[in-house]
Protein backbone atom coordinates (compact mmCIF):
# COMPACT_ATOMS: atom_id res chain seq x y z
CA UNK A 1 0.00 0.00 0.00
CA UNK A 2 0.92 3.37 -0.34
CA UNK A 3 1.52 5.94 1.82
CA UNK A 4 1.26 9.46 1.34
CA UNK A 5 3.85 10.71 3.73
CA UNK A 6 6.40 8.70 2.19
CA UNK A 7 5.19 10.48 -1.03
CA UNK A 8 5.85 14.06 0.95
CA UNK A 9 9.03 12.51 1.87
CA UNK A 10 10.19 12.10 -1.58
CA UNK A 11 8.61 15.25 -3.11
CA UNK A 12 10.20 16.74 -0.34
CA UNK A 13 14.04 15.75 -1.20
CA UNK A 14 13.19 16.11 -5.02
CA UNK A 15 12.49 19.68 -4.63
CA UNK A 16 15.44 20.70 -1.63
CA UNK A 17 17.50 18.39 -4.19
CA UNK A 18 16.84 20.41 -7.16
CA UNK A 19 16.25 23.80 -5.90
CA UNK A 20 18.83 25.05 -8.73
CA UNK A 21 16.76 23.67 -11.54
CA UNK A 22 13.31 24.06 -10.37
CA UNK A 23 13.29 27.98 -9.35
CA UNK A 24 14.21 29.58 -12.74
CA UNK A 25 11.42 27.62 -14.32
CA UNK A 26 8.71 28.72 -11.45
CA UNK A 27 9.95 31.99 -12.05
CA UNK A 28 9.27 32.15 -15.68
CA UNK A 29 6.15 29.79 -15.55
CA UNK A 30 4.83 30.60 -12.24
CA UNK A 31 5.73 33.72 -10.88
CA UNK A 32 5.80 36.09 -13.49
CA UNK A 33 2.55 34.84 -15.75
CA UNK A 34 0.89 35.17 -11.95
CA UNK A 35 2.14 38.59 -11.00
CA UNK A 36 0.86 40.07 -14.46
CA UNK A 37 -2.09 38.58 -13.96
CA UNK A 38 -3.09 39.56 -10.39
CA UNK A 39 -3.72 42.67 -11.70
CA UNK A 40 -6.13 41.75 -15.08
CA UNK A 41 -9.42 42.11 -12.32
CA UNK A 42 -8.11 45.73 -11.73
CA UNK A 43 -7.59 46.01 -15.52
CA UNK A 44 -10.81 45.34 -16.52
CA UNK A 45 -12.87 47.64 -14.34
CA UNK A 46 -13.90 50.47 -17.39
CA UNK A 47 -11.97 48.80 -19.93
CA UNK A 48 -13.44 48.55 -23.62
CA UNK A 49 -14.39 44.99 -25.18
CA UNK A 50 -11.20 45.43 -27.02
CA UNK A 51 -8.82 45.53 -23.94
CA UNK A 52 -10.69 42.54 -22.15
CA UNK A 53 -10.71 40.26 -25.66
CA UNK A 54 -6.54 40.94 -25.15
CA UNK A 55 -6.36 39.85 -21.38
CA UNK A 56 -8.51 37.12 -21.96
CA UNK A 57 -6.77 35.49 -24.22
CA UNK A 58 -2.93 36.64 -22.65
CA UNK A 59 -5.10 34.70 -19.53
CA UNK A 60 -5.17 31.55 -21.74
CA UNK A 61 -1.42 31.94 -22.82
CA UNK A 62 -0.43 32.01 -19.09
CA UNK A 63 -2.37 29.08 -18.67
CA UNK A 64 -0.59 27.17 -21.20
CA UNK A 65 3.32 28.55 -20.14
CA UNK A 66 2.54 27.14 -16.63
CA UNK A 67 1.50 24.14 -17.55
CA UNK A 68 4.66 23.53 -19.85
CA UNK A 69 6.24 24.71 -16.89
CA UNK A 70 4.36 22.06 -14.54
CA UNK A 71 5.57 19.17 -17.20
CA UNK A 72 8.98 19.98 -17.01
CA UNK A 73 9.00 19.35 -13.01
CA UNK A 74 6.93 16.52 -13.68
CA UNK A 75 9.89 14.99 -16.10
CA UNK A 76 12.67 16.01 -13.88
CA UNK A 77 10.55 14.15 -11.06
CA UNK A 78 10.20 11.26 -12.70
CA UNK A 79 13.81 11.15 -13.40
CA UNK A 80 13.35 11.05 -16.95
CA UNK A 81 15.44 14.53 -17.49
CA UNK A 82 18.03 16.76 -16.47
CA UNK A 83 17.24 20.25 -16.43
CA UNK A 84 18.18 20.83 -20.08
CA UNK A 85 16.56 18.07 -20.83
CA UNK A 86 13.31 18.43 -19.65
CA UNK A 87 12.08 21.52 -21.25
CA UNK A 88 12.56 19.20 -24.75
CA UNK A 89 10.12 16.49 -22.60
CA UNK A 90 7.50 19.41 -21.49
CA UNK A 91 7.62 20.69 -25.05
CA UNK A 92 7.05 17.51 -26.66
CA UNK A 93 4.14 16.28 -24.58
CA UNK A 94 2.21 20.04 -24.49
CA UNK A 95 -0.11 18.98 -26.87
CA UNK A 96 -1.48 15.91 -25.34
CA UNK A 97 -1.57 17.61 -21.79
CA UNK A 98 -3.14 20.24 -23.18
CA UNK A 99 -5.50 18.05 -24.54
CA UNK A 100 -6.55 15.70 -20.98
CA UNK A 101 -6.61 19.05 -19.07
CA UNK A 102 -9.26 20.40 -21.55
CA UNK A 103 -11.52 16.64 -21.47
CA UNK A 104 -11.60 16.83 -17.51
CA UNK A 105 -11.89 20.68 -17.89
CA UNK A 106 -15.08 19.58 -20.13
CA UNK A 107 -17.04 16.97 -18.03
CA UNK A 108 -16.68 19.16 -15.29
CA UNK A 109 -18.70 21.80 -16.96
CA UNK A 110 -21.25 19.38 -18.06
CA UNK A 111 -21.40 17.79 -14.55
CA UNK A 112 -22.43 22.12 -13.75
CA UNK A 113 -25.03 21.92 -16.20
CA UNK A 114 -27.98 21.07 -14.20
CA UNK A 115 -27.72 23.97 -11.93
CA UNK A 116 -28.47 26.46 -14.90
CA UNK A 117 -30.98 24.17 -16.66
CA UNK A 118 -32.97 24.06 -13.63
CA UNK A 119 -32.98 27.42 -13.19
CA UNK A 120 -34.22 28.31 -16.72
CA UNK A 121 -36.71 25.45 -16.98
CA UNK A 122 -38.22 27.63 -13.47
CA UNK A 123 -38.24 30.62 -15.78
CA UNK A 124 -35.80 32.66 -14.01
CA UNK A 125 -34.06 35.67 -15.85
CA UNK A 126 -30.55 33.99 -16.63
CA UNK A 127 -29.10 37.08 -18.51
CA UNK A 128 -30.00 39.31 -14.97
CA UNK A 129 -28.03 36.86 -13.20
CA UNK A 130 -25.42 36.49 -15.71
CA UNK A 131 -25.22 40.43 -14.98
CA UNK A 132 -25.15 39.86 -10.90
CA UNK A 133 -28.51 41.23 -10.25
CA UNK A 134 -30.60 40.30 -7.64
CA UNK A 135 -32.99 37.24 -8.63
CA UNK A 136 -35.70 36.11 -5.93
CA UNK A 137 -35.07 32.60 -5.80
CA UNK A 138 -38.02 30.24 -4.22
CA UNK A 139 -36.30 27.93 -0.95
CA UNK A 140 -37.07 24.95 -3.29
CA UNK A 141 -35.00 25.76 -6.23
CA UNK A 142 -31.98 27.32 -3.69
CA UNK A 143 -32.39 23.82 -1.64
CA UNK A 144 -31.87 21.89 -4.95
CA UNK A 145 -28.99 23.78 -6.20
CA UNK A 146 -27.37 23.71 -2.41
CA UNK A 147 -27.74 19.74 -2.36
CA UNK A 148 -26.28 19.33 -5.99
CA UNK A 149 -23.36 21.41 -5.71
CA UNK A 150 -22.28 19.97 -2.08
CA UNK A 151 -22.93 16.33 -3.71
CA UNK A 152 -21.04 17.63 -7.05
CA UNK A 153 -17.85 19.04 -5.25
CA UNK A 154 -17.50 15.54 -3.14
CA UNK A 155 -17.49 13.56 -6.35
CA UNK A 156 -15.21 16.21 -7.89
CA UNK A 157 -12.61 15.72 -5.30
CA UNK A 158 -12.92 11.70 -5.68
CA UNK A 159 -12.89 12.30 -9.47
CA UNK A 160 -9.66 14.39 -8.83
CA UNK A 161 -7.97 11.80 -6.35
CA UNK A 162 -8.41 9.05 -9.45
CA UNK A 163 -7.29 11.02 -11.95
CA UNK A 164 -4.33 13.06 -10.62
CA UNK A 165 -1.82 11.12 -11.91
CA UNK A 166 -3.24 11.72 -15.40
CA UNK A 167 -0.44 14.35 -16.07
CA UNK A 168 2.56 11.63 -14.93
CA UNK A 169 1.35 8.96 -17.11
CA UNK A 170 0.87 11.46 -20.29
CA UNK A 171 5.20 12.68 -20.15
CA UNK A 172 6.18 8.81 -18.81
CA UNK A 173 4.11 6.39 -21.06
CA UNK A 174 3.43 8.65 -24.09
CA UNK A 175 -0.31 8.88 -23.90
CA UNK A 176 -2.86 10.82 -24.48
CA UNK A 177 -6.56 10.14 -23.49
CA UNK A 178 -5.91 6.72 -22.34
CA UNK A 179 -3.61 8.34 -19.31
CA UNK A 180 -7.06 8.59 -17.94
CA UNK A 181 -7.81 5.27 -18.00
CA UNK A 182 -4.41 4.84 -16.32
CA UNK A 183 -4.53 6.63 -14.12
CA UNK A 184 -8.13 5.78 -12.98
CA UNK A 185 -6.10 1.59 -12.42
CA UNK A 186 -3.71 2.73 -10.27
CA UNK A 187 -5.29 5.06 -7.98
CA UNK A 188 -7.74 1.97 -7.19
CA UNK A 189 -7.71 2.04 -3.70
CA UNK A 190 -6.09 5.05 -2.84
CA UNK A 191 -8.75 7.76 -3.53
CA UNK A 192 -9.34 8.60 -0.21
CA UNK A 193 -6.46 8.64 1.17
CA UNK A 194 -5.20 11.13 -1.79
CA UNK A 195 -8.45 13.03 -1.15
CA UNK A 196 -7.07 13.98 2.48
CA UNK A 197 -3.17 14.94 0.98
CA UNK A 198 -5.73 17.30 -1.96
CA UNK A 199 -7.80 18.92 0.85
CA UNK A 200 -5.62 19.85 2.94
CA UNK A 201 -2.80 21.58 0.47
CA UNK A 202 -5.53 23.58 -0.81
CA UNK A 203 -6.70 24.74 2.64
CA UNK A 204 -2.77 25.39 3.53
CA UNK A 205 -2.57 27.55 0.19
CA UNK A 206 -5.69 29.10 0.07
CA UNK A 207 -4.57 30.66 3.56
CA UNK A 208 -1.33 31.51 2.59
CA UNK A 209 -2.42 33.06 -0.17
CA UNK A 210 -5.31 34.70 1.50
CA UNK A 211 -3.12 36.02 4.22
CA UNK A 212 -0.44 37.38 2.02
CA UNK A 213 -3.16 39.08 -0.20
CA UNK A 214 -5.18 40.50 2.99
CA UNK A 215 -1.55 41.69 5.22
CA UNK A 216 0.65 43.08 2.19
CA UNK A 217 -2.55 44.66 0.45
CA UNK A 218 -3.57 46.76 3.48
CA UNK A 219 -0.04 47.37 3.70
CA UNK A 220 1.04 48.65 0.28
CA UNK A 221 -2.57 50.47 0.19
CA UNK A 222 -1.55 52.51 3.80
CA UNK A 223 1.69 53.40 2.02
CA UNK A 224 0.48 54.38 -1.12
CA UNK A 225 -2.65 54.97 -1.05
CA UNK A 226 -5.70 53.45 -2.41
CA UNK A 227 -7.81 53.72 -5.94
CA UNK A 228 -9.45 52.19 -8.32
CA UNK A 229 -8.26 50.29 -11.63
CA UNK A 230 -4.44 49.15 -11.55
CA UNK A 231 -2.83 51.10 -8.66
CA UNK A 232 1.02 50.75 -7.45
CA UNK A 233 -0.41 49.03 -4.39
CA UNK A 234 -2.52 46.59 -6.46
CA UNK A 235 1.02 45.65 -8.50
CA UNK A 236 3.11 45.21 -5.61
CA UNK A 237 0.38 43.11 -3.85
CA UNK A 238 -0.07 40.90 -7.04
CA UNK A 239 3.58 40.35 -6.87
CA UNK A 240 3.78 38.97 -3.42
CA UNK A 241 0.58 37.14 -3.78
CA UNK A 242 2.08 35.44 -7.31
CA UNK A 243 5.99 34.82 -5.16
CA UNK A 244 3.93 32.77 -2.50
CA UNK A 245 1.64 30.84 -5.33
CA UNK A 246 4.52 29.95 -7.52
CA UNK A 247 5.98 28.55 -4.11
CA UNK A 248 2.91 26.10 -3.85
CA UNK A 249 2.78 25.88 -8.04
CA UNK A 250 5.64 23.66 -7.94
CA UNK A 251 4.70 21.15 -5.24
CA UNK A 252 1.61 19.62 -7.60
CA UNK A 253 3.58 18.27 -10.16
CA UNK A 254 6.57 17.11 -7.96
CA UNK A 255 3.86 14.94 -6.13
CA UNK A 256 1.70 13.69 -8.81
CA UNK A 257 5.05 12.53 -10.17
CA UNK A 258 6.46 10.98 -6.66
CA UNK A 259 2.66 9.43 -6.28
CA UNK A 260 3.19 8.14 -9.75
CA UNK A 261 6.01 6.26 -9.63
CA UNK A 262 5.11 4.73 -5.72
CA UNK A 263 1.82 3.82 -7.94
CA UNK A 264 3.27 1.77 -10.18
CA UNK A 265 6.22 0.40 -8.04
CA UNK A 266 3.68 -0.95 -5.86
CA UNK A 267 1.61 -2.32 -8.63
CA UNK A 268 4.97 -3.65 -9.90
CA UNK A 269 4.32 -1.89 -13.32
CA UNK A 270 7.23 -1.34 -16.01
CA UNK A 271 7.20 1.51 -18.18
CA UNK A 272 9.22 2.75 -21.50
CA UNK A 273 10.63 6.21 -20.02
CA UNK A 274 9.19 9.24 -22.15
CA UNK A 275 12.91 10.47 -22.31
CA UNK A 276 14.99 7.10 -23.55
Amino acid sequence: MVKMGTVWDRTAEFLSDNVAAVVPIALLTFFVPASIEGNFEAAMIGAGEGLKIVLYVLQLLFALVSLWGSLAITAMALDLASERTAANIATRRLIPALIVSIVMIAVASVLVLPVPGALAAGGYDMTAMARGEDVDMSMRMAGFILVYLLALAVFLFWLLARLIVATPVVVRENRMLSALGQSWSLTRGAALRIIGVILLFAIVSWVAQLAAKTVFGSVFTLVTGGGDGVTLASVMTSIVVAAVQSAFMVIPPAFTAKLYLALTADAGLRHTEAGA
